[in-house]
């Protein structure tokens, strides 16, 4: 048991080193990630200001600028990653490993937050500096522990959909793009969430970027708690179950998608 735990713990460590390391490398990544959600922040600042909106609104735009980076790394990092594995022929090395595809997963996910959480720190600092963005974190604790689960979750989800796409095959990938801009839209990044109406809301806080940046945004953007769809304390508590069940449902599609494989001897071939 001991071994097994020290041995999945390295699988781990150095899953997420190869992302902590290798993604921030490339220094021309970083910047495109970066600069690409910036124009369109500046796009939709410039767009308020002269409408003369509240300025309440640029804080809403930073805030889900933030949490693109995040859902980027989850959507392509996390969600196709087992895909891509079998496409370059580590597949075979990972199942053959004595670590457990849980841990490489948890590398992954670690090593993702890492790389988005970076960049959404930056986007943040270049909002506040070059648009003169109103931000003021009225509870820490609270404030710390929505942001934590809300990544949680939302990798947990990532986790879950990479056996989900690594079954899908190349219509994974289409599936992403398809998903890229209504994903946007249905989580508010641009607005509250409340604006998209009751139903829709809803339906959108299925997903977990959803009522976790609604949640941030009362606990750090001026005036937005009248705004909001839910109180933080509720949201914080859907994405408590929301943890939950994704992590649940990763364990499960892991063990479905090797029990295929098994069966039907396709899990390491490629272009399927």
């Amino acid at each position: 048991m001991t071994s097994a735990f020290v041995t999945g713990f390295r699988a781990m460590k150095a899953r997420a080193y190869v992302r902590i390391v290798g993604a921030n490398r490339e220094i021309s990544w970083v910047a495109t990630e970066i600069l690409l959600p910036m124009l369109a922040v500046t796009a939709y600042i410039l767009l308020y200001r002269s409408l003369g909106m509240p300025k309440m609104m640029e804080g809403i735009i930073i805030t889900g600028a933030a949490m693109i980076p995040m859902w980027l790394v989850v959507l392509w990092a996390m969600a196709m990653q087992f895909y891509w594995e079998k496409e370059m022929g580590n597949l075979d090395i990972y199942l053959s490993s004595p670590a457990h595809p849980i841990a490489l997963l948890l590398g992954m996910a670690i090593g993702g937050l890492f790389m988005g959480g970076l960049r959404s720190i930056l986007i943040i600092i270049l909002g506040i500096v070059l648009f003169k963005v109103e931000m003021n974190v009225t509870n820490w604790p609270a404030f710390t522990a929505i942001a934590v689960v809300t990544l949680a979750a939302l990798f947990a989800m990532g986790m879950a959909a990479a056996s989900v796409y690594f079954v899908t095959g190349r219509k994974g990938i289409k599936i992403n793009i398809v998903l890229m801009e209504p994903v946007f839209m249905l989580t508010g990044t641009y607005f509250p969430l409340k604006n998209l109406g009751f139903v829709i809301s809803v339906v959108a806080s299925l997903l977990p970027i959803s009522i976790g940046l609604d949640a941030l945004r009362q606990l750090c953007v001026p005036g937005y708690p009248l705004m909001s769809f839910l109180t933080w304390r509720i949201e914080l508590a859907a994405l408590c179950v929301m943890f939950v069940v994704f992590s649940f449902a990763s364990v499960q599609f892991l063990a479905r998608m090797e029990a295929k494989g098994r069966r039907d001897g396709t899990l390491s071939e490629k272009w399927q």
